[in-house]
């Protein structure tokens, strides 16, 4: 079967997809290789309140497991390699996008931008007992302050996690992405993405 690939992203990639809004993205990949059979895409919601939430997300879960995904609901990203599916599995790439803990303060305050780096670091120490001896882990994330005092390459240092690169991330790459804010009573609307990146990490030096 011809390989068919978007972005960063091939079919004959393993791919976990984590912290899924609408699962518009994982949606994206999934049409661009016209299968999903090698797709696990996760949500840290139940499916019921996803459906409440997005009203796209109904449609898209439903197109998605016809084109064979794997659709896991109540994950958390710092403690999924413990899953009890996922905890014997080994992905060549593992994506999350726009990660957040959700709206407690400010997004300049130094408490949520400590919360939003907890949220983050746990992703990390997690993804890296999940990645393939090729594998990588991706982090599309803005890139303008106060996003910046994230500090996504050191907090993957901490994890002995080794940078790769970093690529600039459009929606427009990704046909049908529609980004949520996840949180809140507007959580079914965009937010401007603005200048953003997608960090690339291994957990070998390459």
């Amino acid at each position: 079967m011809e390989e068919k690939r978007i972005m960063h992203y091939r079919s004959s990639h393993i791919i976990l997809l984590v912290g899924e809004g609408d699962f518009s993205f994982s949606l994206s990949l999934a049409r661009a290789f016209g299968s999903a059979t090698k797709m696990v895409a996760t949500s840290l919601d139940s499916r019921e309140s996803l459906v409440l939430q997005y009203g796209s997300a109904s449609s898209n879960l439903r197109e998605l497991e016809v084109l064979g995904c794997t659709i896991l609901h109540n994950v958390d990203v710092e403690t999924m390699s413990q899953h009890h599916y996922l905890k014997n599995c080994s992905f060549d790439r593992i994506i999350f996008n726009f990660p957040h803990a959700g709206f407690t303060w400010r997004e300049s305050d130094v408490f949520q931008i400590l919360s939003n780096r907890r949220v983050v670091s746990g992703f990390l120490k997690s993804a890296k007992s999940m990645i393939s001896f090729i594998g990588q882990i991706h982090v599309s994330h803005k890139t303008s302050y106060p996003y910046s005092k994230w500090d996504i390459k050191g907090l993957a240092e901490n994890e002995g996690l080794f940078f790769i690169g970093e690529v600039d991330f459009q929606q427009s790459y990704y046909p049908g992405y529609a980004n949520k804010r996840g949180s809140g009573l507007q959580c079914d609307q965009s937010f401007p993405i603005g200048m953003s990146s997608t960090f690339k990490f291994s957990s070998s030096a390459l």
